[in-house]
């Protein structure tokens, strides 16, 4: 963004649900040396939660406090903060339970990050876990962080991809039932999932990608024998049109045998028609570091590639290499160009 940043990029870090995993992750993890090296953390939160936090020995950011309503005027930061977002409630709830008071605090963490970064007050945002019953019970009228994102930045075309050392894969269709999934499917969404992957590993990797583009039935459709002839009428002509355009891309694959090691040395990224069909093969392969990513969006965003985990929240057992690794790649794309 900006056509690059010269210097520590500025990240804004959201809170994610309070009664998750999300605020002990935050403080255990922004004030390390090495995240510091790479970026100027921004941490969008409320103080009753912070305070609670610290009273419960779970730690504490020795940070300035701005008031949501002086952040604005504020200006770009040079030292890590903390945005006192001001949630009426952000303190009625327990660790651990789903609460509309939970989904409204995450909510306004997420809304006020995405307006600084609209605004350039910083380069980009790192998201830590909702809860997603959570937000429905507080009204707000979108699944996920993907499409939040997608709606406040009014981007025209988003997806969702997974980063890891091990595996990248990005998702054509993402949280939606599987049986959904066909009438989702068409040429253009495809094509677009290839290239926003394409251009977001040219500046990961520094170099043009090799894709994979996985088939939606068994053994691809197997010439038509399975499936609705998705493969031939959407994915084949995707495939297609982005080797026309310059990209290396192949595909459709079996999807049962399309990140098999062999073909993990042979490809740097690969997009997979729907949600389990890509998580499945990355969280074997990569579930406590792995980083989400939004493609194309008008800002950069990245979220840990794990959920709330109500079950250990606020125990201090959460581990960290997961925001670790989303706040490296943020800072890598902020400081490459726009995703």
């Amino acid at each position: 963004m900006n056509g690059g940043v010269s210097q520590r990029p500025v990240l804004a870090v959201t809170l994610g649900d309070p009664a998750g995993v999300g605020p002990e992750l935050a403080v255990r993890t922004l004030g390390e040396g090495e995240v510091l090296e790479h970026c100027v953390p921004v941490l969008f939160a409320g103080q009753g939660v912070l305070a609670r936090l610290e009273a419960a020995g779970l730690g504490r950011l020795p940070w300035d406090r701005v008031p949501m309503e002086a952040w604005p005027a504020r200006g770009r930061p040079t030292v890590p903060l903390v945005v006192d977002c001001g949630v009426p409630g952000d303190t009625d709830w327990l660790p651990g339970e789903i609460s509309a008071a939970c989904g409204r605090a995450a909510w306004v963490y997420i809304e006020q990050a995405i307006r600084s970064a609209l605004a350039r007050q910083v380069d980009g945002v790192v998201t830590l876990p909702v809860h997603k019953v959570a937000l429905r019970r507080a009204g707000v009228p979108y699944p996920g962080h993907t499409e939040i994102f997608t709606a406040l930045t009014g981007a025209q075309r988003t997806c969702m991809m997974l980063w890891s050392e091990a595996l990248i894969v990005s998702m054509v269709t993402t949280h939606i039932g599987l049986a959904e999934v066909p009438g989702r499917l068409s040429v253009e969404r495809i094509l677009d999932v290839i290239e926003l992957t394409g251009g977001a590993c040219r500046r990961l990797l520094g170099r043009e990608p090799r894709l994979a583009v996985c088939g939606l039935n068994p053994h691809a459709g197997e010439n038509g024998l399975f499936g609705r002839g998705e493969e031939e009428r959407f994915i084949q002509p995707a495939v297609e049109e982005a080797r026309r355009r310059g990209w290396q891309v192949e595909g459709p694959l079996p999807p049962d045998t399309a990140f098999v090691p062999f073909l993990r040395t042979r490809y740097d990224a690969w997009v997979a028609m729907y949600h389990d069909q890509g998580h499945i093969p990355f969280k074997m392969l990569a579930f406590d570091s792995g980083v989400n990513v939004t493609l194309g969006l008008p800002i950069v965003r990245t979220s840990v590639d794990h959920g709330t985990a109500f079950d250990i929240a606020w125990q201090g057992r959460a581990r960290n290499e997961s925001l670790r690794a989303a706040l490296r790649v943020a800072a890598r794309l902020a400081t490459s160009g726009a995703t």
